[in-house]
């Protein structure tokens, strides 16, 4: 405890007037990684606007680009994006970093899980205590190989399967991160991939995966939602807005 005798009293006062300006509500964290991972799977240059330029978001673009990807910032949340096309990652020289963002170390399982390639994923402290074997274990039916430490945990090793087998999986609990694992995975695979959800989580992916012309059909049964995505796609750059992302408004708007 400090000494209560340095300790200054509070003061306040009536603002000498009204707050007032114009101020840009960051980008949609989702749609920002989201963006980045299909502009690299895309064939040609993607432009990106609005991107949260926060650290998660930063850490896939260094993912990106060491994967093959060109990503270069133009200006405040511009990003262009050339990518190479399905199945046209490249292997990383160095291990990638995902520092705290758990999005990203599980939607990238997925993307590595389609391609030939060996890569070795950790993250910071906080990452590194929080299970992956969700996302794992559903994708190695894909014919990739994962090591972890234990409890699934990372540092986090990847053989990417040769020529990988679409899935047909049942979500056991709802998870917008699974879902979009298991259907980056079938990107690279022949086939259909089917991911059966118990109860509908956010769409970014679906509806992104359409944006960049690839066929996916979405079913209800009852609470369940089905999703349905058709392998080996060619993917074609298209522009991306990141919308404003309405919890990262809250401050402002109080004020």
């Amino acid at each position: 405890m400090g000494d209560v005798s340095q300790a200054r009293p509070l003061t306040a006062s009536a603002p000498r007037g009204p707050l007032s300006g114009e101020v840009a509500v960051p980008g949609d964290k989702s749609i920002s990684h989201r963006a980045l991972m299909f502009g690299a799977l895309a064939v040609g240059t993607t432009e990106i606007t609005g991107l949260l330029e926060g650290e998660d978001v930063l850490r896939t673009a260094a993912a990106m680009r060491a994967l093959g990807a060109a990503v270069e910032k133009l200006g405040p949340g511009q990003w262009r994006v050339a990518g190479s096309g399905i199945g046209g990652l490249v292997e990383p020289a160095d291990v990638l970093d995902m520092g705290n963002s758990g999005t990203a170390a599980r939607l990238l399982c997925g993307l590595l899980a389609g391609h030939r390639l060996f890569a070795v994923m950790t993250g910071d402290a906080s990452l590194r205590k929080r299970p992956m074997r969700r996302v794992t274990e559903p994708l190695a039916a894909t014919g990739a190989r994962f090591t972890t430490r234990e409890g699934g945990r990372l540092p986090l090793a990847v053989e990417g399967a040769a020529d990988p087998l679409s899935l047909d999986y049942r979500v056991p609990v709802p998870s917008a991160q699974v879902k979009s694992a298991v259907l980056l995975a079938g990107l690279c695979a022949r086939g259909v991939t089917r991911v059966v959800e118990p109860e509908a989580t956010r769409d970014h992916t679906e509806n992104m995966l359409r944006h960049f012309g690839a066929t996916v059909g979405v079913t209800r049964e009852g609470a369940a939602v089905i999703i349905e995505l058709t392998g080996q796609p060619e993917l074609a750059a298209a522009s991306v807005c990141a919308s404003g992302e309405p919890s990262s408004a809250a401050l402002p708007a109080a004020a």
